[in-house]
């Protein structure tokens, strides 16, 4: 066996048990103790219906293999991040699929400090130690069988939630809150008993056999039950998260979703209002809104490829205080440059509070001013071939380039990136302009009509 297909790019992910088998989280298990020689391990698991079995197996193999396991149960993999920083374990691993389709479930790994593990730090090592059941540790001494602690507790946790806003500055605001029957049901309520908020529980029981659906607001499908609460409880603004909610998903007051790429950079203004002069990281795929937002904040931009691990890195070698992907990952110098679903939405409940503003206005504004298309998918044979394609007809126009993460092409009142998706067989493509909504689905037209 030269490799295993559950071991991607960036985590672990497969069909169960056909790909991931309660077998190979032990020997997991056994190989990251053994990479990272690790004496401490903090375990937490989604609420998939595999998620607890594959736990327990984890869990023998890391103590096993002599390291202390802190064992955190029913979470989000935002406790995983929180919990191996705060308790300052050697790593910590999270059970879940995200937003995977029933019958899915995966590993997202991280070492002390919440750093990620991904195929370029240690993953590739770990799969290998599997592979070769090489579950030599260095350290000759840990030879002895490790512990498992039980640490249900989420107080440390919502604490930490706390200090990211003004609880005097809070209003009494109506909120709408869809866990999706995902692991966000099993928090949500702690936290709103801390605030001054009237919140609407929506789909709060966790729940792995998903009734009503698997919890992936990304899908327009899935927003009509977020939606439709917002409207029958007039509510102030919705949240709708994913199954480990590392993500969030806000609809405005009138039910309509928010486009994630506008959230960046209402984010980045809300905390360069408290720390002024700081970077923000984005990624390449829409960016013009982001740049404006946070240099008149009195930020600094950084661009950075796409994808957790490359925000993160790029987070921690320019200390930047937030890092935001359009696709609904917010990351925070203040939770160890990890991504958090929690944050964002008690961020914008200040920024709210602070204003007087509704949710639909303060996005509005922003939508005129850099109207954008949204993330296109496009199945292609050649995507190599396809962006070239796309270049050569815009090469007469003399745009500016950029191949941080696929290709972007700059123009004076308009900009597009094109790229390969990193986990699927897609071309993706984003449009944005400077207040031309007809100009952006011209150009996707005009686009299109190269792919196809």
């Amino acid at each position: 066996m030269k490799n295993l297909s559950c071991f991607k790019a960036y985590d672990i992910r497969g069909k169960v048990p056909e790909e991931l088998s309660e077998e190979l989280a032990y020997k997991i298990g056994r190989a990251f103790v053994a990479e990272l020689n690790a004496k401490s391990v903090v375990v937490g698991y989604d609420i998939r219906l595999e998620s607890e079995g594959l736990a327990e197996a984890l869990k023998c193999g890391l103590t096993e293999g002599g390291a202390e396991v802190l064992d955190i149960d029913l979470c989000g993999t935002e406790e995983v991040y929180f919990a191996t920083f705060h308790h300052e374990t050697d790593g910590g691993i999270m059970i879940t699929a995200s937003h995977n389709p029933k019958g899915y479930n995966g590993m997202k790994l991280v070492a002390a400090g919440s750093k990620p593990i991904s195929g370029d730090t240690g993953l590739k090592e770990i799969e290998r130690r599997v592979i070769e059941e090489d579950f030599k540790h260095s350290d000759s001494a840990q030879n002895q069988p490790g512990l498992v602690i039980s640490e249900t507790d989420k107080s440390a946790y919502i604490d930490h939630l706390l200090s990211y806003v003004d609880l005097s500055k809070l209003k009494p605001l109506r909120i709408v809150m869809d866990a999706g029957n995902g692991s966000a049901g099993a928090v949500i309520k702690q936290i709103a008993e801390k605030f001054p908020f009237k919140c609407f529980f929506v789909n709060e029981a966790p729940d792995g056999h998903f009734p009503n659906g698997v919890p992936n607001p990304l899908l327009p499908e899935n927003r009509s039950t977020t939606s439709d609460a917002v409207k029958q409880h007039q509510a102030d603004f919705g949240i709708a998260w994913d199954g480990d909610f590392d993500r969030c998903f806000l609809f405005d007051e009138n039910g309509d979703f928010i486009e994630g790429y506008y959230l960046v950079g209402l984010l980045a203004e809300t905390l360069l209002a408290k720390h002024p002069g700081e970077k923000v990281i984005h990624d390449p795929r829409l960016t013009w809104n982001t740049i404006d937002q946070v240099q008149k904040a009195g930020g600094i931009p950084v661009q950075s490829k796409t994808g957790h691990a490359f925000i993160k890195e790029r987070m921690r070698l320019e200390d930047a205080i937030y890092g935001g992907e359009m696709s609904a990952h917010h990351y925070f110098k203040k939770f160890a440059y990890c991504d958090s679903g929690m944050i964002p939405w008690l961020l914008i409940a200040e920024l709210m509070s602070k204003t007087g503003k509704p949710l639909s206005s303060l996005i509005s504004e922003r939508m005129e001013a850099y109207p954008c298309s949204g993330e296109i998918n496009y199945t292609v044979n050649d995507v190599s071939a396809v962006l070239e394609k796309v270049m050569a007809h815009f090469a007469s126009q003399n745009p500016r380039i950029d191949k941080t993460d696929g290709v972007s092409l700059e123009f004076d009142d308009w900009r597009m990136n094109i790229r390969a998706s990193n986990t699927e067989p897609l071309l993706r493509l984003n449009i944005e302009s400077r207040g031309d909504n007809g100009l952006v689905w011209g150009k996707v037209k005009e686009i299109e009509t190269l792919i196809n």
